[in-house]
């Protein structure tokens, strides 16, 4: 099967600024407070006794990966880029990374308890978000939790220069509101959504950055044995 164009220029992007993207953003979530807050309480939400693991998808070096994992998270990160996914490895030696595309991951059905899609899908046009969300919900246990992160608004810019090298990207900018029905068409519950205000690091391109914490439903409870009149001794 032809890949999509897309995915071709994410991958020889990722590849390009692997090791520089990796020492600019180690620290990023440091000065972040509202970003940490919402993996925290993802965090909370998929940290039980019986819970399955968690994708990281699209985790690039693998800073929030190591994120999770020092939250006390069974994470793992799954990225498009073999260059991304050697320095995830070379940073975090103890930890799980692999390369997957979220157009077809290598999962199977209803095995994780959580998914973390933080802005790896600034990338994807607008039209094939249905089928990314898709296979989110597919690789979601009954009641697990998922978590994106995106870049807020209505627009669409051709990166040419980005970590101090040349490169040819797309990235998107979605209408809350048109992300949430997306969520909601594929399966999932919304519980929670934030949007703040760019922070000073941000400005003036990044704009308003957007969180929502969704669900896949849980599974239906079997019937049990249907109790007949009771009567009182």
């Amino acid at each position: 099967m032809t890949e999509a164009p897309y995915l071709s220029a994410t991958r020889t992007a990722y590849d390009t600024v692997a090791v520089d993207y990796e020492k600019l953003l180690r620290d990023e979530l440091h000065g972040k407070p509202l970003d940490r807050a919402m993996l925290a309480a993802f965090s909370e939400l998929v940290r039980t006794p019986a819970a399955g693991p968690v994708a990281d998808l699209g985790c690039g070096p693998g800073r929030v990966t190591a994120h999770l994992h020092a939250l006390g998270v069974d994470a793992f990160g799954v990225d498009l880029s073999p260059g991304m996914i050697e320095v995830a490895r070379r940073t975090h030696p103890g930890l799980r990374f692999e390369e997957g595309s979220m157009t077809g991951l290598d999962l199977a059905d209803d095995g994780l308890a959580g998914v973390v899609a933080w802005y790896s899908t600034v990338h994807t046009p607008p039209e094939l978000l249905p089928a990314v969300f898709a296979e989110c919900h597919r690789v979601l246990a009954p009641g697990g939790h998922m978590l994106l992160a995106f870049k807020a608004g209505a627009r669409h810019r051709r990166l040419e220069q980005a970590y101090g090298h040349e490169l040819s990207l797309d990235v998107y900018w979605m209408p809350v509101e048109r992300v949430v029905d997306l969520l909601v068409a594929a399966g999932f519950v919304l519980t929670a959504e934030l949007v703040r205000e760019p922070y000073e690091s941000e400005k003036p391109h990044q704009g308003r950055q957007a969180f929502l914490l969704v669900r896949t439903p849980e599974a239906p409870r079997p019937a049990g044995p249907e109790a007949g009149p009771g009567r009182c001794p």
